[in-house]
């Protein structure tokens, strides 16, 4: 039974891959281990970056970068091209060990999973055990280290499991929640990029427990819809439960300004750079899909959509960028002020990976984490 239907609290992990791609490759090959390495394109073409070592990331390298930047931050970085056959099979080993302590398993993406373990298969009540127990099972398995967070909800369980990277393990008890809320960061939490945080910075908040002090009303006309999900999170609140067998129907990605854009020019550019990292979160989830979306809304609140159906199944950024921008362009609102802009991809073709590849935003909302 659900923990949340019999009032229990929940305990929750979150387990997450220490640079997965990269250190996958080297494992595989002992002459890039110690290396800055980066999955991806090459740095003379249009690729961008689906993974860094950690060697690399101290250069400022990190996912859904140019390649070409990547290359500038790190001429000695060594590019590697992607293998997600590989990925795969070594995500469905990660997979059969979690479920040898829950079936209540939520795969995010190949490298990340949501475990609620309150009722567990080994009958160890301690979550802190459970997930030690399973960071050693891929360690002495796939010999690849994963960093995980032990919290009483999902938000919490995710911002934990990043506290202590690589290797880590980080444990928020239900006694402690408050405490912890009250001084994390904005910029930590999972979905608040860059054009978020100025509003929040505009609004005078860097934290949680200063987000606790405006209200509601304040966040809803400000955010819309995300702000009573704000107004929860800056209380530590979040009571979605483990979902183990959702349906993804699309992955999108979304942007809100700091301001109102009105010329094209800047929006074409910054929907190419929504359209990349689109591309490389469907090439982390295995997916392909046929509808292209775009969503934009106007200064004055209102939300306008365009789709189109392409003939073939994609995930190539460049195919996303010459739709999402014909939309655009065919959307009446040339020169119009817009506050967000996003692009999505539906109708997925899944036939190999479900549901281990789904890839889920998990804020409503998305954003690089």
């Amino acid at each position: 039974m659900d923990a949340a239907v019999t009032g229990a609290v929940r305990k929750i992990l979150h387990i997450d891959m220490d640079a997965f791609y990269a250190s996958v490759e080297q494992r595989d090959n002992p002459a890039l281990r110690g290396l800055p390495v980066v999955v991806g394109g090459s740095p003379a073409g249009r690729g961008v970056v689906a993974a860094a070592s950690y060697e690399a990331r101290r250069y400022g390298i990190h996912s859904a970068m140019p390649c070409a930047r990547a290359y500038r931050l790190c001429p000695d970085a060594l590019f590697v091209p992607p293998r997600f056959d590989k990925y795969r099979a070594v995500s469905t080993q990660i997979r059969a060990v979690f479920h040898r302590y829950t079936d209540l398993v939520e795969p995010l993406s190949l490298d990340e999973a949501y475990l609620d373990v309150t009722v567990n298969h080994v009958g160890n009540p301690s979550a802190t055990r459970i997930a030690q127990a399973i960071k050693a099972d891929i360690r002495r398995e796939t010999h690849l280290t994963a960093s995980a967070g032990v919290a009483p909800n999902k938000f919490l369980a995710k911002i934990a499991s990043d506290e202590k990277k690589p290797n880590g393990l980080f444990v928020i008890r239900p006694q402690d929640v408050a405490g912890f809320v009250a001084g994390l960061p904005l910029r930590k939490v999972p979905g608040v990029g860059e054009a978020t945080m100025r509003i929040f910075e505009s609004m005078g908040v860097q934290t949680c427990g200063e987000l606790a002090g405006v209200a509601l009303a304040e966040l809803t006309h400000r955010f819309g819809k995300r702000g009573p999900w704000f107004y929860r999170l800056a209380r530590g609140i979040d009571e979605r439960p483990v979902e183990p067998h959702r349906e993804r129907k699309s992955v999108s990605i979304e942007d809100t300004f700091a301001e109102d854009h009105a010329e094209p020019d800047w929006l074409l550019a910054r929907l190419k750079e929504l359209c990349a990292a689109l591309h490389e979160r469907l090439r982390k989830s295995g997916v392909k899909g046929r509808t292209v979306t775009l969503k934009l809304r106007t200064s004055d609140f209102q939300i306008h959509t365009r789709s189109r159906t392409l003939p073939a199944v994609t995930d190539d950024a460049g195919d996303l960028y010459r739709e999402a921008a014909a939309l655009y362009h065919a959307s009446g609102l040339i020169g119009h002020k817009l506050r967000l802009l996003g692009v999505g991809l539906h109708q997925l073709d899944t036939p190999e990976i479900d549901p281990l590849a789904e890839l889920q935003l998990e804020l409503p909302w998305a954003g690089e984490a």
